[in-house]
């Protein structure tokens, strides 16, 4: 066998023996794009909508919730959606006969539409709220404040977060 021979013959070898190589990382590839796509439904803005309202209806027991009274102070562009800045704060008296019972947060995009909710009474001192929370992806955030006489008031905001999280498997 001559050495152009040998090194032409080594050369297919080594295509035959890389050849079916390729072909594994290709279909492993095809088939963990397949799964990622499968994992979320085409109709997933509808789902996220429908679990924002369900949330909402839990809290309010379907009540109406009308605009104002409560002020949502939250950064309208986010770097970071591991950790961003909340402030809630109602406007009330807080005493015996008025005050907010409680404060809830909801998002739209996150797995979970309840963030937090926050139990007060008049002793409490001021209806007010501050912490930091974590967002998906750009979303509204809406607050909700419950009223010792049954009334609910509501505000909401936009915001644009660049690096996401809450990006947990097989949840809306």
């Amino acid at each position: 066998m001559h050495a152009d021979a040998a090194v032409e013959d080594a050369g297919q070898r080594s295509q035959a023996q890389v050849a079916p190589r390729r072909v594994g990382v290709l279909a492993g590839g095809a088939a963990v794009s397949g799964a990622v796509e499968a994992q979320l439904p085409p109709n997933i803005e509808a789902l996220r909508k429908a679990a924002l309202a369900e949330a909402v209806r839990k809290v309010t027991g379907g009540a109406q919730v009308r605009r104002g009274r409560v002020k949502l102070d939250l950064p309208p562009l986010i770097d970071n959606g591991n950790s961003v800045p909340l402030s809630v704060s109602v406007e009330s008296p807080m005493t015996p006969a008025d005050h907010v019972k409680a404060i809830h947060v909801f998002t739209e995009k996150n797995p979970l539409p309840d963030v937090i909710s926050v139990h007060l009474g008049p002793r409490s001192g001021r209806a007010y709220l501050a912490t930091r929370i974590r967002l998906a992806d750009s979303q509204t955030v809406l607050a909700i404040a419950q009223m010792s006489d049954g009334s609910f008031w509501s505000d909401g905001a936009e915001v644009v977060v660049t690096l996401s999280a809450c990006l947990e498997e097989g949840l809306i």
